[in-house]
């Protein structure tokens, strides 16, 4: 699985955790509903800002949306520096 297939995935499923449209997350993040629409797709690249915005949006880490396995992002979920 590639990167932006990754990145869709935790995206969408990160979303729907919190219970948000993807209308809800497009305006807390102030994109475009069609741009969350088209990531969840794999469609687009998001830049880093974007990704950044997004995962701020969903009270997360731009990290955690990149991580190949969302759970771990999950278990490490308010873990301050060590």
């Amino acid at each position: 699985m590639d990167i932006r297939e990754i990145f869709a995935r935790n995206l969408r499923t990160a979303r729907q955790a919190a219970g948000l449209s993807q209308e809800a997350l497009a305006d807390r993040a102030g994109i475009d509903r069609t741009y969350i629409s088209s990531l969840e797709r794999s469609v687009y690249n998001p830049t880093i800002d974007i990704v950044d915005r997004l995962a701020k949006a969903l009270g997360s880490k731009a990290a955690d949306l990149l991580l190949e396995d969302l759970s771990q992002a999950r278990k490490h979920q308010g873990d301050g520096p060590q």
